[in-house]
This record gives C-alpha cells, structure tokens and sequence, in this order.
C-alpha cells in the first residue's frame, strides 16, 4: 500500500469516526459550510458591516413582527459559521420564506443591535426537500 492510499484510509476512518461521534448540531454546521462553499457564498462570520454579499443557508426562525407604521417579516439565516438576520420590509408573509428552507441571499450587511442584517434582500429559495 503506498503512502497516498494509507493516507486516505485513514482519512476516511477518522472521517466516519468524526461522523459517528459528532453531533447533529456540528454535522448540520459542516454541511451548511460546505454547502455554501460550493455557491460560490461567503461565510456569514466574515461579513461587515456595509459589506455587499453573497451568502447561502438554511432559514431557522422566520417571525412576522408587527410595527406601528410598518408590519416586517424577519428571517434568521443560518450558515453553519454565523447568523444573518433577513429583514422585508412592509411584509407580512412570503410564499417559501419558512423554517428550514435553503435560500441564498445578496445584499448590503448592516448592523442592528450587535446583530448582522440585510434589509429587504434579493433573495432565491432552494427547491423544497
């Protein structure tokens, strides 16, 4: 057996022992990470603020505030490194915007109360498992 098969044997056993002992919380994290590497998307933990992106992620909590001079529909956007916080102004409901979606998302970050948010982003939604 040569080095490079020995090296990825054993790659492939940590691998499946990572797997077996890892959390559901850590595998999703991976996941999402690799996911939105293979976008094209940056990870939401390196965004700042006035930064114009691309990211990519599961929707974890979707929540209809009502304001008094403005109803907002507000979208938790989770990436498997941080949360961005998707504001829609004047809306009450989108078709798709659910929890555990997959959507990817461009806009301008901003910052909310030590909170990353993109205001009333262009948004596409993945195809419903």
């Amino acid at each position: 057996m040569s080095t490079d098969e020995a090296r990825s044997r054993h790659k492939g056993l940590r691998g499946m022992l990572h797997r077996l002992t890892a959390s559901d919380s850590e595998l999703e994290s991976e996941e999402l990470r690799r996911d939105t590497q293979l976008a094209g998307c940056v990870c939401a933990d390196t965004v700042h603020r006035g930064d114009l992106v691309n990211v990519s992620g599961r929707l974890r909590t979707v929540v209809y505030t009502p304001r008094t001079n403005l109803p907002t529909l507000e979208a938790d956007l989770y990436d498997g490194t941080d949360l961005i916080t998707l504001v829609f102004l004047g809306r009450r409901h989108i078709n798709g915007i659910e929890p555990g979606r997959g959507v990817h998302v461009r806009g301008r970050v901003a910052v909310r109360d030590g909170r990353k948010v993109i205001y009333n982003p262009y948004y596409e939604l993945e195809a419903a498992a």
